[in-house]
């Protein structure tokens, strides 16, 4: 599944991040890398952006960029 699709209090791990993506460096820089933890945290009234706890930090990410996120819940395999 994508980021996009977390919904508050869920967390997930990072599976892959999309090469292709405009944002791919910008996403590794603030730590979303293979095998990061991710809880989603806050989403706006309008369903986007969505606020992401990732290591520490709170992170708004827009669905059209997160969709670029593949993530598996936690607990699932």
């Amino acid at each position: 599944m994508t980021l996009d699709l977390l919904r508050v209090g869920e967390r997930a791990r990072v599976v892959d991040v999309n090469e292709n993506s405009n944002l791919y460096q910008r996403f590794l820089d603030i730590g979303i890398t293979k095998n990061s933890k991710i809880e989603c945290v806050l989403i706006s009234p309008w369903n986007n952006p969505k606020a992401y706890l990732i290591r520490g930090a709170v992170i708004a990410i827009r669905n059209e960029d997160a969709k670029y996120i593949k993530v598996i819940r936690e607990g699932e395999k």
